[in-house]
C-alpha cells in the first residue's frame, strides 16, 4: 500500500509540474487521473518494489548526481572526438560482469552504461555478463575501472562481496570484434 501512495504522490508532483496552471479544474482532473492510474496499476499488480522502487530513493540521491557528472564528462570526450579532424575512434565490443543481484540493479547498471556517451550495452546473459560496445579505448577503460558497477551495487543496497567477490571477474575482452574497416588500434 505504501508503494501505491508513493506512486500517487509522484504522479501528482509530475502532474503539477507539467500542468503549470494551478486552476481548480486542472487540479481536480489531475487528482482524478492519478487516482484512476494508481487504481489500475494496483489492480494489474505492477505497484511493487521493482515497479516503483521507493526503497532506492535515498541511495539514488547519491548515485544519480554522480551519473550525471559522468554523462557530462563522457559527452565532452565524445564531442572532442567528433570535432577532431583525426576522428580517433576505435569501435570494439567487450564483455563485463555485473555484480548486481536484482533485476532493478542490473537494469540500472545496463542503462547507466548506455546513457554514458561512447558506450552501449548490447546484451546481457543469465549470469549477468554484459556485452558492451565502446567507441574508444578510453570509454572501455571507464567501464573496466568497475567504479560504475560498484556505485550501482551500492545504490541497489547489496554488498559486492556478498557471494561473488572471488567469482566476479572484471571485464573480459572478446577481442576486437567489430566488423568492417572500423576495427583499428591495438588489440586488448
Amino acid at each position: 500500500m505504501l508503494h501505491a501512495f508513493s506512486l500517487g504522490a509522484a504522479l501528482m508532483v509530475v502532474w503539477g509540474l507539467l500542468s503549470g496552471m494551478p486552476e481548480p479544474l486542472l487540479m481536480g482532473l489531475g487528482v482524478a487521473s492519478v487516482v484512476l492510474t494508481v487504481w489500475i496499476a494496483h489492480r494489474m499488480d505492477v505497484v511493487d518494489h521493482e515497479g516503483h522502487p521507493i526503497h532506492l530513493g535515498p541511495r539514488a540521491l547519491v548515485y544519480f548526481p554522480w551519473l550525471i557528472v559522468e554523462i557530462i564528462k563522457a559527452n565532452w570526450d565524445v564531442a572532442k572526438i567528433i570535432l577532431s579532424p583525426k576522428m580517433d575512434i576505435h569501435p570494439h565490443i567487450f564483455k563485463t560482469k555485473a555484480s548486481q543481484k536484482s533485476d532493478v540493479g542490473l537494469t540500472t547498471y545496463a542503462n547507466s552504461i548506455t546513457l554514458t556517451p561512447g558506450t552501449v550495452t548490447i546484451t546481457m546473459d543469465d549470469d549477468g555478463i554484459f556485452e558492451v560496445h565502446a567507441l574508444t579505448y578510453g570509454a572501455r577503460e571507464g567501464i573496466e575501472t568497475l567504479d560504475m558497477d560498484r556505485r550501482c551495487t551500492a545504490m541497489e543496497g547489496m554488498s559486492k562481496t556478498d557471494d561473488k567477490s572471488d567469482k566476479t571477474p572484471g571485464p573480459t575482452s572478446s577481442g576486437p570484434t567489430t566488423s568492417g574497416p572500423t576495427s583499428s588500434g591495438p588489440a586488448s
